[in-house]
C-alpha cells in the first residue's frame, strides 16, 4: 500500500528546534513497522492549523485527487487542522478519494467505530478551544510586557539593533551607530528642502545599503523612514489589529487602531524633535503648494481659499466648452459633493466662484495695501494690538511703574521736609488752626432744592437762602397736599426740638446753629436735589 507522510508546525521557532523532524521520525516508524511503500511526504512549516490555504496541505489534496497513495498518516489531528469544521472538510474529502487517514495518537477511522468517529470530532474541539486560549493567553502577555515598557516585536527599525530579554532586563533597543549616521543624514537633507528623489540618488551614489541590505533606496522607504517616530524616542505597540478580509484572496488583514490604543514604549533617540518637526513641515508644504495639476497663470489662490459657509476648503475646477477647449475655472466647496458633506440635507448652498474674477479682487486688494502706506500701518498696529504681550514684558512695565512711583514718593517727602525744615516755628499753621476752631461760625446755609408747586407762587421766593431757610425747613416737612396752599396754618415753622446729650463739639460744631439741616422729612414729603 502507498503511504503518505503529512506534519505541521506553527511558528517558525517550533521548526528550527526540529520538532518536524520528530513528527516525520515517529511516522516513517508506523510505515516501516506496517511493511507499506512510503509514497511522499508533505510538510508544512510554520504555517498555522487555523487555515486551509497551507502549501503542504494543497499538495496533499492534489495528489489525494490524483490517486498517488491509498493512506495518509499524520500525527494528531490537530496538526491536521486546528479547526473542527476543517477536519471534518480535509477528512471527508480524502475519503471520496478514497484515501483513509490514521493517526498515532487517535484511534483508527478506517474500522468505521462510531466511537472512534467521535472521539476524533472531540479532540478536534478541544484543538480549537486550546489554539483560542493559547492566542488569548499570548496577546494579553504582550500588552503586559509592552506596557512595562519591553520592546515587543523582533522587528526593529533602520538604525536600532535588539537587545534580548535576560533574566534580569527586558529587551530593549540600542543605537546602532553606522546606521544612525545614516538616519541623521536623511533628516537634514530633508530639513534643508532637498527632495526625497534627490535624496535617494545621493544614497545610492555613495553606495549605502537600504534597511533591507539592497544597494538602492526607494522613495517609499525613505517616505516611511522620515515619518517613523521611533527616531525621536518613541516605539509603539498595538496599533494594528487583525480582522477578517471580506475579499477571497486573503482571510485576514491588518486594520489600525485608534491613537489612544497605542501603547508608547520609550528607546534612545537619534535625533530631536525640531528636526523631525522641521522634516514633515517640508512634505506638507511640498503637497499644499505642489504646482501638480495646476494650470500656468490660474487658481493663483489654490489652497488659500475657504467657504465661508462651511469653513472647509475648496477645490479647483474647469469646464470644456462647445468648441473643447478648457475656458472657465472655478473654486468650489467641497461639501457640494453630498458623500464628501455627509448627506444631501448638508450640501453646501453656495455657489461656485469664479477664479478669474476672484483672483482679480484679491490680489487688487493686495496692490492697494502695498501702495498705500496708511493701510499697512494700520494693519501692523493691528496685529500688535491683538499679539499678546509676553510675561516678560509685563512684567518689566510692571517693574518700571512701581520704580516711577517711588521715586514720586520719595522726592515728595523730601520736598516737605526741607520746607518745613525752613519755616520758623511761629509761623507753622497750627496756632491758626486752632484759632479757626475756636471762632464761631454762622449757620450753614439749606441744601438747594428743585422748584415745586408752592415755590411758583408770587410771595414766595424761588430757592431758600439763609434769609429764608425756617420757611424752606418748614416747607419741606409738610406733606404734599399742603404745598399748594391748602393749610395756611401750616405755614408757620414748627420749633426745632432741642437736641439730647452733650453739647456738640469739634467737627459738629458747624451744624449747632443749623437746626433746620438736620430735620427728617415727614412721610411723603419728598426732597429733590441737583
Amino acid at each position: 500500500m502507498k503511504v503518505a507522510l503529512y506534519a505541521r508546525v506553527s511558528t517558525e521557532r517550533q521548526a528550527e528546534r526540529g520538532t518536524i523532524g520528530s513528527q516525520l521520525q515517529v511516522l516513517r516508524e508506523h510505515v516501516t513497522a506496517s511493511g507499506d511503500e512510503l509514497a511522499g511526504e508533505y510538510v508544512d512549516d510554520g504555517q498555522s492549523g487555523a487555515r486551509l490555504d497551507r502549501p503542504g496541505l494543497d499538495a496533499l489534496r492534489d495528489a489525494a485527487e490524483a490517486g498517488l497513495f491509498e493512506l495518509v498518516w499524520c500525527l494528531s489531528p490537530d496538526r491536521l487542522a486546528r479547526a473542527c469544521a476543517y477536519q471534518v472538510l480535509v477528512l471527508d474529502e480524502l475519503a471520496r478519494f478514497g484515501v483513509a487517514v490514521r493517526f498515532t495518537d487517535a484511534p483508527d477511522l478506517a474500522a468505521g467505530d462510531p466511537q472512534a468517529t467521535l472521539l476524533t470530532q472531540v479532540q478536534g474541539v478541544i484543538a480549537e478551544y486550546e489554539k483560542a486560549k493559547i492566542a488569548e493567553r499570548y496577546r494579553r502577555g504582550k500588552l503586559f510586557r509592552a506596557r512595562a515598557g519591553e520592546i515587543i516585536t523582533w522587528k526593529t527599525s533602520y538604525g536600532y539593533r535588539r537587545v534580548a530579554r535576560t533574566s534580569a532586563i527586558a529587551a530593549r533597543l540600542e543605537i546602532y551607530e553606522p546606521e544612525a549616521a545614516v538616519v541623521r543624514r536623511i533628516f537634514a537633507d530633508r530639513a534643508a528642502g532637498i527632495t526625497v528623489r534627490e535624496i535617494c540618488r545621493r544614497l545610492n551614489a555613495d553606495r549605502v545599503a537600504s534597511p533591507t541590505g539592497k544597494p538602492t533606496w526607494g522613495t517609499s522607504t525613505l517616505c516611511r523612514l522620515l515619518g517613523n517616530e521611533a527616531y525621536i524616542g518613541r516605539v509603539y505597540f498595538n496599533r494594528t489589529e487583525t480582522i477578517a478580509d471580506p475579499r477571497p484572496v486573503r482571510r485576514t488583514r491588518q486594520v489600525p487602531r485608534p491613537r489612544e490604543d497605542w501603547i508608547p514604549i520609550g528607546c534612545p533617540r537619534i535625533i530631536t524633535d525640531d528636526q523631525f518637526e522641521a522634516a514633515g513641515r517640508v512634505a506638507y508644504d511640498n503637497a499644499k503648494w505642489s504646482p501638480r495639476r495646476a494650470e500656468p497663470g490660474e487658481w493663483l489662490l489654490k489652497g488659500l481659499v475657504k467657504c465661508g459657509v462651511c469653513d472647509v476648503g475648496t477645490n479647483c475646477h474647469k469646464m470644456r466648452g462647445r468648441n473643447g477647449t478648457w475656458h472657465r475655472y472655478y473654486y468650489y466647496c467641497r461639501n457640494h459633493d453630498p458623500l464628501r458633506a455627509g448627506g444631501e440635507d448638508r450640501r453646501c448652498p453656495e455657489r461656485n466662484i469664479r477664479a478669474e474674477a476672484l483672483d482679480e479682487y484679491v490680489f487688487d486688494q493686495i496692490r492697494t495695501a502695498l501702495t498705500q502706506p496708511s493701510m499697512l500701518l494700520a494693519g501692523e498696529q493691528a496685529i500688535a494690538v491683538t499679539t499678546p504681550i509676553p510675561d516678560d514684558e509685563l512684567l518689566a512695565a510692571e517693574l518700571a511703574r512701581l520704580d516711577r512711583k517711588t521715586g514720586a514718593t520719595t522726592a515728595e517727602r523730601r520736598r516737605l521736609g526741607r520746607r518745613t525744615a525752613a519755616r520758623p516755628a511761629s509761623q507753622t499753621r497750627l496756632p491758626r488752626r486752632r484759632a479757626h476752631r475756636a471762632r464761631p461760625r454762622e449757620p450753614a446755609p439749606a441744601p438747594c432744592h428743585r422748584l415745586r408747586p408752592a415755590d411758583l407762587r408770587s410771595d414766595r421766593p424761588a430757592r431758600s437762602s439763609p434769609a429764608t431757610a425756617p420757611a424752606a425747613a418748614a416747607d419741606r416737612r409738610r406733606p404734599r397736599h399742603r404745598l399748594a396752599g391748602q393749610d395756611p396754618a401750616a405755614d408757620t415753622p414748627r420749633p426745632a426740638k432741642p437736641r439730647a446729650g452733650p453739647p456738640p463739639t469739634g467737627a459738629s460744631r458747624a451744624f449747632a446753629g443749623n437746626t433746620t439741616s438736620r430735620v427728617k422729612p415727614r412721610p411723603f414729603a419728598f426732597r429733590w436735589w441737583r
